[in-house]
């Protein structure tokens, strides 16, 4: 329209401007938004909501006794509050006028709305006036813009209410660093006042650009703290300069300064607990819903038609919604009614609900991880007095449940009423299943070589798995019951399980012990024909009676892997991150809402830093004053601050992970480690290189936003037992600690487990396996395995059975374990991207360079040298060829070194703690067990060319990373090449 044009007389008569804005704001706008919009239905104005609170409202003890009527006749009062902004829901908060909506419970009888209730409402915005002075204004305006659709030809000709308009758009920094103005006069008993909120926090107007700053910034500060406003009024002394028809004009404070009368607390909480915004949603609010003493005044015309107004539209939006009408009588409960403890025990669960034990040459043994941070084993814990690696043990425990699946007590011999009868079994079925080529889950595998039977020449499949009969055992101290089974007639031996003075159970693995049939050597990393090693998984069940009673007992898990060779390090993706994204798509477990920068974000640089001592990539780029600073006490302090200030830098840090949509293959993003479709050369796959689970990404994109829990404590320190964590949080802990020392990066096939577990069909409830049937049999294997056969309902990816998830790796251990290395296009990087390195070093600190770094009489830079020369961790397998390596690596894995914690030198220049290699031992000519004919078909290897120049040996005349590794089979599997781009 070039020019605003009259209402017509008949819309704008005298006393009907309440049913017009009715009309407009109800009945045309809000009931087309509600047709066209998705529910639920919103709001007339003030829709963007950035939060629901609690808290309460206490009147002042000095308030004179004749201002002590309506709502300030109470002493306490408790409130709920909406905070919101005058714009769409999805539009940015930038430029918005902000409002509160204050729900008073506890205030009986009748209100001047003319309802009979118990509750006060008070509505304010974040601006002194408002924009628009009466009634008939109001609907003028509103003509305007809903009937002609020309607000601008309207503000064109009321250059004042524009004015008014851009002050109420002004930026705001936060809702609870604002003031408050309830903009039109009420009664106070006798008297006429106005109302205003003022912070008692020092206010905060810096804007954001953020869209949803606002509901940010509140989530986060009230999940900090709590926060007071000051509720003051403003006593009309003075008609000429205090109108009560114009809503627009301020009164002046010179005349009649505000006094304050109550103070709001909002306590600290979570606004994101669930149900919480919803109920602050359904709640209505309308300036006159308030004691008759405390009544809006009827000469404000705005405020006679907010009566009408709003009531309509509260109305309509609650029966779109298919809510109650009307107002509460009690308010929400400002937290969950308390359960009653019940003790009565129901269940018995076994935790961890998978353990995991590892394989080593010496009779001795230690415990794996029972906590998440565990303290690190003192130096030469991890090997006897003959050099020779201890294995790990896996310990399992019982608690006794009550119905609602919570922990009441652990299950233990100092109580005579507890029995408890274990039954474990392990079977290695590697033999006699399927060779590995690729994932079968991704799209990949469709070009890899077939997926074929081991050793399919072998007609009876059962003398190819090594099933030694279940073991029993009852009580407290059960003597050790060994694991004996046979691969054709060889006999082998996988492991043995006891129980101690509590009646928990040790579940050891084997030796480490890998040989096949007729002496021949291995030649490839994961399917070597005849060969057979001794690890091995199986049920862990229990038999419980408890006060003469047998209870229902949730079985368990245990998974024998190789060795830990960095026993304190975690990869950036762990085991129970996978397992946790996986139960989250299942409907199993709720996504987190919230992330916790301790137990979420920071362990994910924590992980990418500590990989410097197993990686010289990692080390250079996260470690020990490297380019990317993420955990140094400045990078902390900034990181783990919500502050806007630091919103950028968040975002680049998000945003330097990978994300298959944009990186695909590239090698560059976060984290630098190989994927499931890792190819040499690199191939058109985004699984070339690995991500992080969608869980994580979606934890870290909330974190670049802000919105996560800033809840550091650089003086918390974690519990270092499984003792030390409360008695309900400790199965879920001995969990989770054996899987996050457990690997989901490349799973080629991978170190402990393998692609399998990305299928909720493998799981009875979250991190549990599902067990087979008893007495399942399950069908012959065809001859080849297809990504469609593993899906079939009962087929391999549901119960499971002894072996049924070590079966799908590597055959033996030692060939994957000493083939998956780091930088295999050196001309990109010599170190990154890396396969394992938190279980399988790349390079490492030799206790020879630790010494110089320790020697403080040493030049500073000669110190600095020796702490950056990080050298080749598969040297003792030495640089005779591939295949010379990979069985050198079958009979000597205890020759390479287990990297362990020891003390800085105590100055600033280093870490206070240094993680260097124990024990590393050259394997000579004389120490190879190749035979004669092995020896010759492996000629060509050792005379292949060698890649790029890696670390300087060390121990030979060559280094073994010189060794070519171009043309095994780990890096070729798209012989026929794959289409592009396959995500």
């Amino acid at each position: 329209m070039e020019k605003e044009l009259p209402i017509p007389k008949c819309f704008d008569r005298p006393g009907e401007a309440a049913e017009r804005l009715t009309e407009m704001f109800v009945e045309i706008g809000q009931a087309r938004d509600t047709r066209l919009n998705p529910p639920p239905a919103q709001r007339a104005v003030f829709r963007k909501l950035h939060g629901v609170a609690h808290g309460w409202l206490e009147r002042h003890a000095d308030v004179p006794e004749h201002w002590r009527v309506g709502i300030f006749a109470h002493e306490r009062l408790r409130a709920w509050m909406r905070f919101s902004s005058d714009t769409g829901p999805t539009d940015p908060d930038l430029g918005s006028m902000c409002g509160i909506g204050i729900k008073l419970f506890g205030v009986p009888g009748e209100n001047a709305l003319g309802e009979h209730g118990e509750t006060a409402d008070l509505i304010m915005q974040n601006i002194d006036r408002f924009f628009l002075n009466t009634a008939k204004t109001m609907v003028e305006f509103t003509y305007a813009g809903v009937v002609q659709k020309d607000y601008d030809a309207y503000l064109a000709k009321h250059p004042d209410i524009n004015d008014v308009l851009n002050a109420m758009s002004a930026p705001r920094g936060s809702c609870l660093t604002n003031s408050y103005w309830a903009i039109l006069p009420f009664h106070l008993g006798e008297q006429v006042v106005k109302y205003r909120l003022v912070p008692q926090t020092v206010p905060e107007d810096v804007p954001d650009d953020a869209n949803d700053y606002l509901r940010i910034d509140l989530t986060n500060r009230l999940a900090e703290r709590e926060y007071r406003f000051t509720l003051e009024i403003q006593l009309r002394t003075n008609p000429e300069t205090m109108p009560l028809d114009e809503a627009n004009a301020v009164w002046p404070e010179a005349e009649s300064p505000f006094v304050p009368v109550a103070t709001l607390v909002i306590p600290q909480q979570r606004i994101d607990a669930p149900g919480q915004a919803d109920y602050g949603q359904n709640l209505s609010f309308n300036i006159w819903r308030v004691p008759p003493a405390n009544r809006p005044n009827d000469q404000s015309t705005i405020a006679v038609v907010r009566r009408t107004v709003y009531a309509a539209g509260a109305a309509m939006r609650q029966r779109a919604n298919g809510q109650l009408t009307g107002d509460p009588s009690e308010p929400r409960a400002a937290e969950a009614d308390p359960v009653e403890r019940d003790n009565c025990i129901v269940q018995a669960v076994i935790y961890p609900a998978i353990g995991v034990a590892r394989v080593g040459s010496s009779d001795d043994y230690f415990y794996g991880p029972e906590v998440t941070d565990p303290a690190p084993l003192p130096p030469g814990s991890y090997r006897d007095k003959d050099k020779r690696l201890k294995r790990q043990a896996a310990r399992f425990r019982i608690y006794g449940v009550n119905a609602r699946g919570e922990i009441v007590r652990e299950l233990t011999g100092m109580e005579p009423s507890a029995k408890i009868e274990w039954t474990v079994q392990l079977a290695n079925q590697k033999s006699a299943w399927y060779g590995f080529q690729l994932a079968l889950d991704i799209p990949e595998a469709n070009y890899a070589p077939p997926t074929t039977l081991r050793n399919p020449s072998v007609a009876d499949r059962t003398s190819l798995a090594i099933n030694p009969k279940p073991q029993v055992l009852k009580g407290a101290k059960a003597r050790a019951k060994k694991f004996e089974g046979h691969f054709v007639d060889i006999p082998v031996y996988l492991g043995e399980a006891m129980t101690d003075a509590e009646q928990r159970l040790t579940v050891l693995g084997g030796k480490g012990v890998s040989a096949s049939i007729d002496d021949s050597a291995a030649i490839t990393f994961a399917n070597n024909e005849g060969w057979y090693d001794d690890v091995s998984d199986g049920p862990v069940t229990a038999k419980v009676t408890l006060n003469g009673e047998e209870i229902q007992v949730i079985p368990a898990w245990v998974v024998v892997a190789p060795p830990n060779y960095g026993p304190q390090r975690k990869s950036v993706r762990t085991m129970w991150d996978l397992m946790r994204d996986v139960a989250i798509k299942a409907g199993k477990l709720a996504a987190p809402t919230r992330p916790s920068f301790t137990r979420d974000i920071l362990p994910i640089f924590e992980r990418m830093q500590g990989l410097q001592w197993v990686n010289a990539g990692f080390a250079a780029g996260f470690g020990w004053e490297g380019v990317f600073d993420l955990t140094s006490t400045a990078a902390i302090a900034r990181l783990g601050s919500t502050s806007p200030a630091y919103r950028e830098q968040r975002r680049v840090i998000y945003n330097n992970f990978r994300n298959f949509e944009t990186d695909a293959n590239s090698p560059v993003p976060w984290p630098w480690l190989y994927g499931d479709a890792m190819n040499i050369p690199p191939v058109a796959s985004p699984r070339q290189n690995s991500v992080l689970s969608d869980c994580q990404m979606a934890m870290l994109w909330q974190w670049s936003e802000g919105n996560f829990d800033a809840d550091y404590d650089p003086a918390a320190v974690p519990p270092a037992s499984i003792e030390g964590v409360p008695l309900a949080e400790q199965g879920e802990m001995l969990t989770r600690a054996a899987l996050e020392f457990c690997l989901a990066d490349a799973f080629h096939p991978g170190c402990e487990m393998t692609w399998p577990v990305r299928s909720a069909t493998m799981y009875m409830a979250p991190f549990r396996f599902r067990h087979a049937p008893q007495g399942w049999i399950a069908p012959p294997p065809s001859e080849v395995l297809t990504p469609d056969d593993v899906t079939i309902p009962n087929g391999p990816l549901y119960g499971q059975q002894a072996g049924g998830i070590t079966r799908w790796m590597a055959v033996p251990w030692q060939t994957d374990t000493s083939s998956c290395r780091s930088g295999y296009t050196p001309n990109y990087d010599p170190y990154v991207p890396t396969f394992w390195p938190a279980r399988v070093p790349n390079e490492v600190l030799t206790k020879e360079n630790y010494e110089i770094v320790m020697d403080k009489s040493r030049p500073l830079s000669e110190r600095r040298k020796a702490f950056a020369n990080r050298e080749a961790w598969i040297e003792p397998l030495g640089a005779d060829g591939y295949t010379h390596q990979i069985n050198n690596m079958i009979h000597h894995f205890d020759f390479l070194g287990v990297v362990e914690v020891r003390e800085g030198p105590g100055d600033a220049d280093f870490p206070a703690l240094i993680e260097v290699e124990d024990y590393a031992r050259l394997i000579t000519p004389e120490q190879e067990q190749l035979t004669e004919p092995a020896k010759r078909r492996t000629q060509m290897l050792r005379m292949a060319p060698a890649a790029a120049p890696g670390p300087v040996a060390r121990r030979g005349e060559r280094s073994a990373t010189e060794v070519d590794l171009s043309g095994i089979a780990l890096v070729n599997r798209f012989p026929n090449g794959l289409p592009p781009q396959r995500r």
